[in-house]
């Protein structure tokens, strides 16, 4: 069967739209969404690329039906959209309160801010109103251009599919190649990228899920970052991280998240070892 005769770009307006059972499907996932990239946009330093990882993998883990991911279950695709969007805007929370870059576009809003006078902070409400509310106005404007470009051009969009996965894989290899040499012009980059590669491959080929190692690199300079600098406040002590009631309260929710994963999973190989037992001979 070719992929022209799978993937069929959509004809009218009406066939755009999300039907009755695709909202009944996304209309949770979109809400969790929604929530979880508000929280994690909030957080200096996350973004919409944490945020969407982290819902995708929850809707993973609560469906009934996890196989149905990565085969074209809309839960898959509302979640981590829905996080996506409500990170982009929640980033703007802690540069417009604290004058704290969330991100890197937000990096360079707070560049701009200064080069124009304006230092974001507690006081720019009161200071500046009508730089507050116009950031927030355009935040709805810039939805609304989103419809009015996307909607239209989703027929040329939906060309993309009808690209031979073969040209495809090619392009992007060829895309990632370029984009991991030119950021320090090293070509050791381009060998860790492609070290990386047969790392997510065989992760793939053996059953691994790869959503926690890219968590796991893109959170990392960031954790190492704050380890050091609670660490310096504290002395060298640990204990900071658990005399702190927010700190206490994350590192026991995080491990209350582990121990309930290894627990599902003992329970699991209990079961069939069970049944294996009962079976007959």
């Amino acid at each position: 069967m070719r992929l022209e005769d799978v993937v069929q770009a959509p004809l009218g307006l009406r066939n755009l739209l999300p039907t009755r059972r695709d909202w009944r499907y996304s209309a949770g996932a979109i809400s969790r969404g929604t929530f979880i990239g508000f929280l994690v946009g909030t957080l200096p330093g996350a973004g919409a690329t944490i945020s969407s990882f982290v819902a995708y993998s929850l809707e993973k883990r609560t469906s009934r039906q996890p196989e149905r991911f990565g085969a074209g279950a809309i839960e898959g695709v509302a979640a981590p959209e829905s996080a996506n969007n409500a990170a982009t805007a929640a980033g703007f929370i802690p540069l417009l309160t604290l004058g704290i870059p969330g991100n890197v576009v937000t990096a360079l809003m707070l560049g701009a801010f200064l080069l124009h006078g304006i230092t974001p902070g507690p006081t720019l409400l009161a200071q500046k109103p009508e730089m507050f509310w116009g950031v927030v106005t355009s935040m709805y404007v810039g939805n609304l251009m989103l419809l009015a470009l996307n909607i239209p051009l989703i027929g040329l969009f939906t060309r993309i599919t009808r690209v031979p996965p073969s040209i495809l894989a090619a392009l992007i290899v060829l895309f990632c190649l370029a984009g991991a040499y030119s950021v320090n012009n090293n070509p050791i980059d381009v060998l860790v990228m492609v070290a990386f590669g047969v790392v997510g491959y065989l992760m793939t080929k053996f059953g691994y899920d790869a959503a926690p190692l890219v968590l796991g690199f893109v959170l990392g300079p960031m954790l190492e970052i704050a380890l050091r600098q609670s660490l310096i406040l504290s002395q060298g002590s640990f204990a900071i991280f658990v005399d702190r009631p927010i700190a206490g309260l994350l590192l026991g929710l995080a491990l209350f998240t582990v121990l309930s994963q290894l627990f599902l999973v003992f329970k699991a190989r209990l079961k069939a070892r069970h049944i294996r037992l009962e079976r007959p001979a």
